[in-house]
Parts: C-alpha cells; structure tokens; sequence
C-alpha cells in the first residue's frame, strides 16, 4: 500500500535543477555562517532576506545569474573532513524549484551531496518528491533514494522503496506501485486506493518528463491482479502515446464486440487515435481520429472502415428480407473552425455515410440525418457577413434523398446605423437562399430590407419600442408541383413581393414585495399592422413548423424563416410574472392575440393562429434551490378549451440521485396534409440512484404514446417503447466501471432490435475511454 501521506495534486520527482545548486552548498554556508540565525518559520514561507544578497553573491550559480535562496537553523563546517553541513529546516530555493528537509551534508572530497530528514524536492511544474534520504554526487551523475514517493500535480502518486539516479539522468525504481487515487480519506486516515499499478522496476525520465513501467500488474480493489503489457505516464499532466482501455459490450448486430485503440501523441499540437473492433458476428471495423491545433484554429478528422452486409430500407421492406449484401460501409466526420483574423473566420463540418444503416448498426450515432456545413463570416462591432453552404444526407428510412434540399449560396449581410433624425438604431439586411434537389423543387430567393427601432422609457416607467420595417424580396422557382404540401409550392418561375410593418409594443413592469419576497409584474401589449402580402404566390422552404407558443407570441413575424410573413393588423397581449424568495423562483408568461378583421390567413387550422382570434399559450417555471426545477407549456383552444399543447419537464435530485421526466402532448387538430404539424404523445424519464457513497443505478426511457386515432401513419397503438437503458456503476475518485444495458424496440435493415450490454472502464491518469 501507498504511504499514507497528504500531499498536493499532482507532483511526481525532483527536477535536476532543483538539486543543481548544491555544489556550491559550502561556498554558501561560508558566506551564510556569520548573518545566518535560526529562523525555522522564515525556512517554511521562503521570502527574500537580506542575508540571501551575500549567499547568492558568493554562490558560483549566482554568478552565473541564478538566484538561490537558503536557509538553515545551523551551519557547521568541519576543516579535517572538508564537510559542511546544515541542519535544522533546511531551505534551498531557486526561481520555483525548492529542496527541504532536516539536514544536507556536501563533502567536498567526494563531492557527494546528501539530504536526510523528511526531504522534499519541488521541480518547476510542480511536481514533489518525499524521500527519507537523498544521495547525489556534485554533477547529479548518480544518485540514491530510500523510502521514497512521488506525487504529480496532476494527482497521481507513486511510491517505491529505493531509487536510483543513473548517468543518464533517468532514475530507476525498485518495487514501486502508482495510483490515481487519493491515499488518505477526508479524515487524513490511510486507506487502500481502489487501483493501483505494481511493477518490479520503473523508469522515470526526468528529461521527456515520463513515467514507463516494466514487468507491472494493475490491481484493483486490493484483490484483482491483471497484466499490463505496457504503460506511461506523464509528470506534467500531457497526453502519452499508448493504449487505451478497450472497449467491450454486445449487440444484436454485430454478437460480442471488443475494441482496442492506440493514441498517438504526434506533437504537441497533433495526436492521432487508431482502433481496432473485432465482432463475433461481423467483420472487424477500424477507424482513426485525427486532432490538430494550429495557429488560426483547430479540426479533427474521423473515419470509420468495414465490410459487412447491409439491407437496403429505402424503398424496399426490411421485414420481408434479411439477406443483405456485402459491400463496403464507412462513416466520415470532419470539422474545424479557424480564426483568419480578428473579424475573419471559417467553420466546416462535413458528414456523410455510406448507408442508412451503419451509424445505428455500431451504434456510433442516432442521428437521423447528417448535415455537412460550410461558413465564412464576418464580424464587427456594427455589420455581420455570413456566405455559407449546407447539405444533408437523410437516414431515415421513409425519406426519399432526392427531396432533400441542398442550400447554396446562403448569403447574409447586415449593418447597424444610429438614426440621424429621430434617434433609435436602423438596420439594414441582404440576404440569398440557392435550394436544389435533384428529384424535387427548386428555389431561388434574394431580399433587401430596412428595419427602425426606437426604444424609450416613460417617466412612469413603461417601456415604449417602436418599429418601422420595409423589405422587398425576388423568387425564382421551378418543379414547382414535386412538393407534395400545396400551400408549400408557390408559383413557378419570377415571382416578387413587397413587405411593410409598423409596430408599437409597451411594457410595464411592477415591482413590489410578496410573500416573504419580490415580484415583478409585467403587463405587455402590442399593435403590429401589415398591408396584404403575396405570400402564397412564393414558395415556403423555411417557414413551415408554425405554431403559437410564448416564445413567438410577440414576434414581429411568428414565422420561424423569411418565406412566410404575417400581415393583416393584430393587438397582442399578456403578462409575466416573476416572484423570488430566498430558496424559491416562480416565473410565468400568459397572453392571446387577436386580429382586427376576419380575413382569411395563410395560417393552417390547429396551429393556434387561425382565425380572429388566437388560441391561449402560456408558460410556467417552478424553481426551488438547485433540487427542483418544473416547467411547463401549453397551449389552450380559444373555442373549446381543449389542451392543444401540454408538455412539462421535471428534474428532482442533486448531482448524485436525481429523477427527470418529460411529456408532452400534441393535440393540434390539423389536417393530414400538412406534414410537419402532426400531433404527437411521448413520455421521457431517466434517473440515478447513489447508494453506498460510490454505487449508483441508472436509466432512461422514451416511449411513443401516439395512437392511430392520432396518427395512423406513426407508431403503434397508444403504447411503443423506442429506447430504454438501464445500468450500475462504480465510480469514486480515481476509477469508474459503469455495466449498461440498452433494448432497441425496431428493426431497420440490418440494425436489428433486441438487447446490448456495454462495460464502461476508466482509470484516473491513465487513459479513458
């Protein structure tokens, strides 16, 4: 077992240099014997004395333009045997490096230098050796220690019972053992870590600050001996090339799997990480991740590689087959962002696979689509440029790729200008969109607009904004009839409209106290006019998941994109509440809108627009400490007042047990053809349990509540579970084992349903997983 010995974080040997100044340890005892005075506390704090001037004068290293500091209680200095020794809280200290302890003797015959007494050496990073003695000759060419452990900053420890340092300046370690772990408990008793590496020798390299270890076992729990083929370490806390732990667990895919990957500290500023997983019931799968950190900005790259069959699900039934084919399957992910200069920069990402199925398959990712991305931007304190380009590859298994729209060139301009004449900020913005399919409609777009603003404070206490926009936009369309949604097609070929706004939104905020607090009533309304709009006659490619909410109730245009706009003329009101009280924090938002004619809008039935007047939507959050945390949202029918919206979210617990739970519920009433606004009923929860100070259960489900009266096309009858999760874990300071295991309810392709279990293991310093 480790030595039971409180030390700081992460220190492991002394630097050289910290010993360095020891052969003028007599010439600074000769020019310290007549101002030194025992001074025991002065040692301990190590500030800079007046004494100190002549010890560093007559110090070779000083002369050489090192500044040592030393102190004694006393100071012999024996001429027969040519040995001075101190004694007494010995300090010896140069820039950040240090060695303590109870007595250092130096013989200037033999020129060996000896520390005894509770040493410590403190090396330039940080790192600490303890040690009950130390022998170094005058040029550190060899050395001795006994009974010795080493601490890094970065936590780990290691202990050993004599030490060696050889020519070369490495030293060698006999019967040594490292951890992570701490090895006192928070009473500063000595306990047995939960692991430890042991090793008949170690070597440490003071120079490539590492730690390699030979002939060693990993033990853990005091019990359990497994063999390590190889393992370095790192004094400074940087990365070592090496093995990671593997990676075991088992799928319905792909049987009983084990991966094993190498990490590849290239540089500095690069590393590269290699894997290798073998399947029983598939072919072996490899991948790399490479990581570079340059001086505009840094990416990664990342690939994986297999041959496997796979059954395709586009337009076929994967329950009338299971013979797939044999090809090859792979995944890319890429990304990175530079910074070009102080308002220049870059960010890409690119992903793609080679099927639908892979990513699920391994279970790398659950995306159901992968979007690839380029941006250049452009920042000040008074414009925004963006020229940016997007394309997505679906996974889904309905989704036709032809009809999945590739976006470029999206251009983006905007610039702010104070108002001359009336005060207030005006903005100007140019924007362009470039849709293409290869199977589906195309779309051009480009508008220019002009939006004032104008906030004011009455003298009592309403805030008044006022806002004018103006903007004029130009369409070009074609395959305008491959868009199965009517009102989403537009009309064909050049089409153009103009758009008008003025608004006036007030606010009042009251202030005032309640229950034991504060509250902060604010009533809110708001008049928006907009002449008629030639909205239908432009495609909608960016405005289609419309619905009421607090979180567009007062917007300008409740249409998430710039295809849609709301005209006609509207009276908007509601409130927010706010109350705080020492442990408690309740906020709420309540409001309607409604129109002042009844004129058909663009706005489909059951998106809570429709209509004079709207449906009521609210929201409330319940807060008390950091332990519980309610919110809920929702929407209630203006005629019949049915619940449209109900969706809440719990979380309860602290960091260690905690329960979350989410539902919610779509009851929108809406017409089938519309098929980005159908209702939906789910139930989410997940939980952890501590007990036993480092044991925890775990889990989670998501369960599809929707029933064919609500959806015949989607989900089971009223009761499909898609994903649950259950699992244990261990973790304490130093060491976490996590046992998983998840059910897949469906099938796609060859990503079949059924059970997978997956072991988590990590160690402290010594690579995760």
């Amino acid at each position: 077992m480790l030595p039971a010995v409180q030390i700081l974080p992460r220190a492991l040997t002394a630097h050289p240099r910290a010993l360095s100044l020891a052969p003028s340890l007599a010439s600074i005892a000769l020019g310290m014997a007549a101002v030194c005075t025992p001074a025991s506390g002065w040692a301990q704090d190590l500030p800079q004395a007046d004494g100190i001037a002549a010890a560093e004068q007559a110090s070779p290293a000083a002369e050489a333009g090192e500044h040592i500091a030393f102190t004694a209680d006393t100071v012999d200095y024996d001429d027969n045997a040519e040995e001075v020794t101190a004694s007494g809280n010995v300090v010896l200290k140069r820039q950040a490096q240090s060695v303590r302890a109870d007595t250092v003797t130096w013989n200037r015959k033999t020129g060996v230098i000896v520390a005894s007494g509770n040493v410590r050496l403190l090396d330039q990073d940080g790192n600490q050796l303890y040690t009950d003695r130390i022998e170094l000759t005058d040029e550190l060419r060899t050395g001795m220690m006994e009974n010795m452990l080493l601490v890094m900053r970065e936590g780990g420890r290691l202990a050993a019972l004599k030490g060696e340092r050889i020519a070369n300046g490495d030293v060698i370690l006999n019967h040594a053992a490292y951890t992570g772990c701490d090895v006192v408990d928070d009473e500063g008793c000595a306990r047995t870590p939960a692991w430890r590496v042991i090793a008949k020798s170690v070597i440490y390299s003071e120079e490539r600050r590492r730690i390699r270890f030979k002939n060693a076992r990993l033990e853990l729990f005091g019990t359990v001996q497994v063999p390590l083929l190889g393992l370095t370490v790192s004094t400074d806390g940087r990365a070592v090339s090496g093995f990671l732990i593997p990676d075991l667990q088992s799928t319905p895919s792909n049987g009983f799997q084990i991966g094993e990957s190498y990490y590849w500290k290239i540089d500095e500023n690069r590393d590269l990480t290699a894997s290798l997983a073998a399947y029983t019931q598939a072919a072996p799968m490899g991948s790399i991740e490479y990581r570079a950190l340059t001086g505009k900005g840094a990416y990664q790259i990342t690939g994986y590689a297999t041959a496997s069959n796979k059954i395709p699900i586009f337009g076929s039934s994967s329950t009338t087959t299971n013979e797939g084919v044999s090809a090859f399957r792979g995944y890319v992910f890429a990304n990175g962002k530079f910074q070009l200069d102080e308002n220049w920069s870059v960010t890409a990402s690119i992903r793609r696979a080679t099927d639908r199925t892979f990513l699920r398959r391994y279970d790398i990712s659950r995306d159901d689509r992968l979007r690839s991305m380029i941006n250049v931007e452009r920042i000040d304190q008074d414009s925004y440029f963006s020229f940016a380009g997007y394309a997505t590859q679906t996974l889904q298994a309905s989704r036709d790729q032809g009809l999945i729209p590739v976006a470029f060139p999206v251009m983006d301009y905007r610039r702010r200008f104070d108002d001359p004449v009336l005060g207030g900020k005006i903005e100007t913005q140019f924007n362009t969109l470039g849709v293409t399919r290869t199977d589906g409609q195309d779309t051009q777009r480009a508008f220019a607009s002009a939006q004032w603003t104008l906030r004011r404070i009455t003298g009592m206490g309403q805030e008044v904004v006022l806002t004018g926009l103006a903007r004029g936009d130009v369409y070009h369309s074609d395959e305008n009839a491959a868009t199965s949604t009517v009102i989403y097609q537009g009309d064909p070929g050049w089409q153009s409209r103009a758009i008008a706004l003025a608004a006036v939104d007030v606010k009042w905020p009251l202030v005032g106290a309640a229950l034991g607090g504060t509250q902060v009533f604010t009533p809110r309304i708001q008049l928006v006019a907009s002449p008629s709009i030639r909205n239908l006659a432009v495609p909608n490619e960016d405005s289609r998941a419309i619905e009421l909410e607090t979180g567009n109730l007062f917007a300008l245009n409740r249409f998430p994109g710039y295809d849609r706009f709301e005209d006609g003329v509207r009276f908007t009101y509601g409130f927010d509440w706010k109350f705080e009280a020492p442990r408690w924090r309740i906020m709420a938002t309540i409001g309607q809108s409604v129109r002042l004619n009844d004129k058909p809008t663009l706005l489909p039935d059951g998106t809570g627009l429709t209509g004079k007047t709207s449906d009521i939507v609210g929201r409330t959050e319940v807060r008390y400490r950091d332990f519980i945390n309610v919110i809920h949202r929702y929407r209630i029918d203006k005629d019949s007042l049915a619940i449209r919206r109900n969706e809440f979210d719990a979380v309860i617990g602290n960091t260690r047990t905690y329960f979350e739970v989410g539902y919610t519920k779509l009851n929108r009433d809406i017409s089938n053809t519309i098929e980005d606004l159908q209702d939906r009923e789910e139930v989410r929860a997940a939980g952890r349990i501590a007990f036993a100070r480092y044991w925890s259960l775990f889990g989670s489900a998501v369960v599809n509540l929707t029933d064919r009266k609500e959806d015949p096309t989607y989900g089971s009858n009223g009761f499909q579970p898609l994903r649950t999760r259950v699992g244990a874990s261990y973790e304490d300071d130093c060491m976490q084992i996590a046992l998983t295991w998840r059910r897949d309810y469906e099938t796609t392709g060859d990503a079949k349903k059924g059970d997978s279990f997956q072991i988590r293991f990590s160690l402290k310093n010594i690579g995760l997983r």
